[in-house]
C-alpha cells in the first residue's frame, strides 16, 4: 500500500460513494482522513473516510497538496480538472464513468 499523504489520490472501495476518485486533503490519525471530488463532495463539505475504504493510489497531485501544506484555499473546479486529467490517463485499469 502507497504511503498517506496529502494531495494523494485515492479510489473509494466502501460506502455509497463507491468506485469515485477522491484527493485526500486533510489527514485527521491513523484511520481518518478529509477526501474530496470536486463534485459529490465539495472542498466546503469533505467526507471524512476510513483509511480501510480507500484505495489509495501512487499518484499524488502535488499543487493540491502545496496548497493543503500551506493552508491555501483550495477550489472545487481545481479538483475536479486534476481527476479528469488523472482519468483520462486511466488510473488503475478500469474505465471509470462516474468522475
Amino acid at each position: 500500500m502507497p504511503q498517506l499523504m496529502l494531495g494523494q489520490l485515492a479510489k473509494s472501495i466502501a460506502g455509497r460513494d463507491k468506485g469515485r476518485f477522491m484527493v485526500v486533503i486533510d489527514i485527521i490519525d491513523d484511520d481518518y482522513v478529509y477526501v474530496v471530488d470536486g463534485d459529490l463532495r465539495r472542498v466546503e463539505n469533505p467526507k471524512k473516510k476510513k483509511i480501510k475504504h480507500l484505495k489509495l493510489l501512487n499518484k499524488r497531485i502535488d499543487f493540491i497538496a502545496e496548497k493543503c501544506s500551506n493552508k491555501r484555499k483550495i477550489y472545487n473546479e481545481e479538483v475536479k480538472k486534476a481527476l479528469k486529467e488523472l482519468s483520462d490517463t486511466n488510473l488503475d485499469g478500469e474505465v471509470s464513468e462516474q468522475i
